[in-house]
Order: structure tokens, then sequence, then C-alpha cells
């Protein structure tokens, strides 16, 4: 009855758009009776069914070896091709379109099957166990297992962890109290035993750190979302292919581990593997180089109903067009704080709440189908709205309403699952409020450097009170007068590198070997220093001194790192867990020379970004610092599982606690043998990693 109900609306569908487009029809040119032209859309809607059924799985199988973004501009192209083959099966050939038309009927037509038919299917439970019955059996013959007679439902338990990207712990509580997240607050309230906890954040608050010690156990070495390497005169970025590849290699050589999800996992939109052999938008994996050492396996949920390419497409359209009104009314209302929000930013907000989020919640459907172990996914829509548009902003509360249905969708998919999963949802950090330093002061934290090591600086940041007061300390440290335009750096000095990561900053001056001391720093640039410490934009400084160790530098302060204590001193504001946050990042390898953590506010929860945004992490200070974990009943209390006494603190600990569920699970993991952890590499000329020899 459902194929018939399909078929019936299908038909109506396409007498429809053969009545409104020209070049699109179901009659012979001498003209048909209306049951004759019933019969030729029946015909023809019949046929093109069946293809999308029979043809279609098999095509995209086929094609999965061309990149992702061209099978999905390739998706249109096939789907109409199949359109004009059942126009050609239809008797005496009643049935043409041009190529063209071709296109848009088969989008259509597509699009109104999938959901006719998604909307009988959700009313038949049935019927949707079945499908899903019949797929884990196929997948345990497949690798030779075998399940109960209920499906696998008796087994052992997958889990699906549901990364909300950039989410705080405050933000998610208030989010479901005000019903933006009725599935959120489902869980938390409403009697399924779920458990809800902040957790403390690295001083490095953002994904790159992050997620490479939840998924791979370690951030060690990482101070930042980007750093300065010395050695190799290397700007390391999280979000760039290379380096992603390149910090997950390091991770599995300091672990050796292969990752969270070695054992029959899947990873969906991350930076880094997680050691799964299931991939979809996957970062780290994108800079491998070399046959059949990328695997697009992962896409063929999301490409096996051609109507998902179609709703992901007209859902994109639309999200363009609501940035574009939503920042359109912010500058007419002159709503504070603002950022640019032009240019290419509206594709790249749409790519990141509509493909990003259609992409990888059609992944863990599929990964849940197949009754795979473990699933890792990232959904990062949230996070990129809230950088331009704020983290209390409706902009960004509109986007968790849209990732709850989200959620809601795989909730109900676990329920109808061939075995029971598990659904842990956790963040990464959150993301602290705030005009950008730019904003405030008037200039950028690299002018401010340069004017007080006495370079050149744009006119506009000499102008400014912070520029003009940075010259004058120069004037006065060099005894002797500095004019505008002025270039104080001596033959074969380079520039200082000035690099940002949302509220926290970078100084490192690279043609001095190792870690600079402060006294080297200081008889370079005798105003630097006391500059950036006395700005009222800067909380504190760390930097190493020959004399006392590395110290904690602040407007009428100097603390010696050993000594720093929570609660007092210059870290006094940042909360539980800074002191030792930034004794950790001190013994990294690659710490910069200056590590500068922006001002916070903590009546107001503001920080001030380094970077063009208004929503901002990756220092230390307010809700950055404070993402969630929430899991359901009967799991090891997180910190017993991390072996921790009051919270978990570190991303690392996080790792341990996740690690631990899986092991309940499934039974212990077989540990990985670190000479036989496959590392790939980039080994194509101009793309190769620093250190990856293997």
């Amino acid at each position: 009855m459902r194929v018939l109900a399909v078929w019936a609306v299908s038909t109506l569908t396409m007498l429809t758009l053969a009545g409104i487009l020209p070049e699109f029809q179901l009659q012979s040119d001498s003209g048909d009776t209306i049951t004759r032209t019933a019969f030729t859309a029946a015909w023809g809607a019949g046929a093109f069914g069946l293809l999308s059924a029979l043809v279609w799985p098999v095509l995209v199988r086929a094609l999965l070896v061309v990149p992702a973004l061209v099978l999905g501009a390739l998706v249109f192209f096939l789907n109409g091709s199949l359109l004009l083959i059942a126009l050609r099966l239809i008797p005496d050939g009643r049935g043409a379109a041009d190529p063209e038309t071709a296109v848009v009927v088969a989008a259509v037509m597509s699009a109104v099957a999938s959901a006719t038919s998604t909307a009988l299917a959700v009313r038949d439970d049935d019927a949707y166990r079945r499908r899903l019955s019949r797929l884990a059996d196929r997948r345990r013959r497949r690798v030779g297992t075998t399940g109960t007679a209920d499906g696998g439902r008796g087994g052992p338990p997958g889990t699906v962890f549901i990364q909300l990207d950039g989410v705080g712990h405050d933000v998610l509580r208030k989010a479901a109290a005000d019903g933006l997240m009725p599935t959120v607050d489902r869980w938390m309230n409403g009697g399924t035993g779920h458990r809800l906890m902040p957790w403390c954040t690295d001083w490095s608050s953002q994904t790159g750190a992050s997620q490479l010690a939840i998924l791979h156990g370690s951030n060690h070495d990482v101070p930042a979302f980007r750093w300065y390497e010395k050695e190799t005169g290397t700007v390391m970025v999280s979000s760039r292919p290379a380096s992603a590849l390149e910090l997950q290699r390091r991770a599995i050589v300091r672990t050796h581990d292969g990752g969270l999800l070695t054992v029959d996992g899947a990873s969906r939109g991350n930076l880094f593997s997680g050691g799964a052999d299931q991939l979809a938008l996957v970062l780290s994996m994108a800079a491998r180089r070399g046959k059949g050492r990328r695997s697009r396996a992962g896409y063929f949920a999301y490409f096996s109903d051609p109507a998902n390419a179609v709703r992901t497409a007209l859902s994109f359209v639309a999200e363009v067009g609501r940035e574009i009104g939503q920042s359109t009314r912010a500058r007419v209302r002159k709503d504070g704080p603002r950022v640019k929000r032009g240019g290419l930013y509206p594709f790249i907000r749409a790519f990141a709440t509509v493909i990003e989020r259609d992409v990888v919640v059609a992944a863990v459907i599929g990964d849940m189908f197949a009754g795979r172990t473990a699933v890792y996914a990232d959904l990062v829509a949230y996070d990129e709205v809230a950088h331009h548009s704020g983290p209390h902003s409706r902009d960004a509360e509109k986007v968790l309403e849209r990732l709850d249905r989200s959620l809601a969708l795989i909730r109900k998919v676990a329920e109808q699952a061939p075995r029971t999963y598990r659904i842990v949802l956790l963040s990464d950090h959150g993301q602290s409020p705030g005009e950008t330093f730019a904003g405030t002061y008037g200039l950028t934290l690299k002018s401010l450097v340069r004017a007080g090591c006495g370079l050149p600086v744009p006119r506009r940041a000499q102008r400014t009170k912070s520029g003009s007061e940075a010259r004058d300390a120069v004037r006065t440290a060099l005894h002797r007068p500095v004019e505008a335009g002025e270039d104080e750096h001596p033959e074969g000095r380079s520039d200082p590198v000035v690099l940002a990561s949302g509220n926290l900053g970078l100084l490192s001056f690279p043609d001095i070997a190792g870690r600079a001391s402060r006294e080297q720093i200081d008889r370079r640039h005798p105003a630097l220093l006391g500059t950036l410490a006395g700005h009222p934009g800067v909380g504190f400084l760390l930097v190493r001194s020959e004399e006392h160790g590395s110290v904690v530098l602040g407007s009428g302060f100097e603390v010696p790192l050993s000594e720093l204590a929570d609660g007092e001193g210059p870290l006094a504001a940042f909360g539980p867990g800074a002191a030792d946050a930034v004794r950790r990042t001190d013994t990294f390898p690659h710490v910069a020379d200056v590590m500068v953590n922006s001002m916070y506010e903590p009546d107001t929860g503001n920080v001030h970004a380094f970077e063009e945004q208004i929503g901002s992490h990756g220092g230390l200070g307010g809700e950055q610092s404070r993402p969630f974990l929430l899991w359901p009943a009967g799991m090891t209390g997180p910190l017993d599982a991390a072996g921790a006494k009051e919270t978990l603190v570190g991303a690392e600990a996080v790792h341990r606690v996740l690690a631990c569920w899986l092991r309940e699970a499934s039974g212990p993991q077989v540990p990985l043998d670190p000479d036989a952890v496959a590392v790939p590499v980039v080994d194509e000329p101009g793309d190769s990693v620093p250190g990856a020899q293997g």
C-alpha cells in the first residue's frame, strides 16, 4: 500500500510538472485523452521509481571513488539521466524532455517521493524494524557473526557520541529549559535517567586540542588553534588537513594507540579519525594521497537517496538568504557588538549549518542501520554561527532548535536500530561573548606588538590611544624619539610572528633559537612586555625567565609560575584549574615565546577575542572553558571512569571516560601495537607534513 501511495503521488507530480514546464511533455503531438495522459504519467513515474530503487544505489557505489563534492554536483545530472531513460521506456514515445528540464523534473519527483515514503514509513514501526533487521542480517552475514532473533537488539549495545561543537554547559541547560531543545530536555528531565555535568577544558579551549585528546588520548604540544614551529618555520593550523594529519600522527606515536574508534568505529564530520575505518568529512584524512587511501564509503548513506541532495541544495540557498537577512537587520539596527559578515561568510555558514549537518546525520543513521559499535560525530553549526552572531543571540538559538531536530531523528532511529544504542552528547568547548580586541581598542594585537617593538604600524593604529602609549613607552625605553614610520628593526632580524586563537594570542621571534627568554626580549624590545602586560585588554602573559623560570606577568604583578594558584593573584578571575592549565602548557615544546590571554570580566562573562569574533574560544575566561557531557543511565560515572575527584579537567580525561564506556559495552579492547599503526602521510611534492616519516 505504501508503494502504491508513493506511485500515485509521483504520478500526480509528473502530471503537474508536465502542465507547468513547456519542455516536458507526456502526450503525443496530436494530443491524448486525459486517461491516456494519466496512464503515460503513471508508466513514467513507475519506471523512474524502479530505476531509482534498483539502479541508483549501484550507481552511487560505483561513483564513490570521485570526490564527495563532485558527486554532490553529479547527483542532479545523474538523476536527470535516469528520468530520460524512464521516459524512453514509455510506449509509443509519448514522454519527452530536454536535458535541463529533466534535471528539474527528476529533482522534484525524487524529493516528493522521498517525503511521501518517509511520512508513511515513520507511522509503521513494524515496517521500519523489518527494514533495519534486514540490513542487520546482511551485515552479520558479511562479517560472519550471528545475532539474536529480534535483529540483534539483545547483543552488546553500540554507542553514538554526538559532539555539539561550541555549545557550553550553561547554553545547553538554558536552551533545554526555554523549550528550544525538547529532545535534550526529555533526556535531562523526562525520566530517562540521563545525567549532565560540565568539564573543564585545557588552556587551549578549541576543537583542535579538545577533539584530538578526546579521540586520540593526547593533546600534548597543542598550545592553541594555530602556532608557529621554529625548527621548520611552519605555522600549524588545526583546520588545515596537513596539520590535522600531523597532529593525529603525533598523538598516535605518543599514546601508542590508534584511537577511540579503532574497533568497528565510524568518524563523521571530525578533525581527526579516531582510528575509525568508516570516515565522512574527516579533515585529517583529506590530506591523504595515493590510490585507495581516501575511502568515501561513509557518504553512501547520504547519496543513496537522491532527494537528500535536492533538500540540501534548497536548504543551502535558504540558509544563505537567512544569513544575509539577519546580518542586514543587525547592521540596520546597529546591534553591538558586531563583526563583518559579508564576502564568502554566508556560504561558509550555509556549509556548516546545512551540508555538514545533513551529511553527518545521514552517515550516523547509516552507521546505526549497519549496527556499528562506536560512532563519533561532530555537528559544527552552532559554533560557526555563534562566532559571528554571538553565543546567546537569536541566530544561534535558531541553530540549536534545528540541531535538536537532528538529535530527535537520531534518537528515533536508535529506538528501531538492529542493536541497542546509547546516545552520549558532549561538547569540546563553549563560547565566551564580547567585543573584539580591535573593536574595543582600535588596533589588533599584531599592531600593538609591532608598536611595542618600535616597528611600523598602520596609521589608524598609530592614532589610537594604545598605539600612542606603546610608542611613548618605546621612546622612553630607548631614551630617544621614535618618529612615525621609523623602523627600529636592526639588520638581519625578522619580524615577530603574532597569531591569534580566539582570546589567546601567541608571539614568537623566529630568529631566536628555541624559546626566547624574557631577558632576550627585553634586550631587543625593552618596552614590549611592559606594553602588553599593562594593557587593559590583556589579562596576563606567560613568558620564560632565565632567572626565575617561567613567570606570569600582568598589570602591576609578576608571579613565578611555580607559585601560581587558583582563586588568588593574577588568575583569580579565571576559575579553578586555570593555574594547572597554564603550567601544563608551559611544558609544551612549541609553547610560544609569549602567550597572551585577553582580559576577562567575571560580572559579564566577556572576553576580547584577538580575531574577528564576538563569540570566541581558545583561551581562558568564562563559558568557553565549560563544555558539557550528557550520558544515559547505567554507565559508570565520569569521575569514577576518569579517576577524578571533583570535576573532569582536560580533554584527555574525557577520552578516558569514553574509552571506559566502550570497554564496558564491548569488553576490553586489544592493545594496539605501536609498530603496527598505519599512519598515512602526505607524499606529494609541496604537501609534505613536517615530521611525518612513514
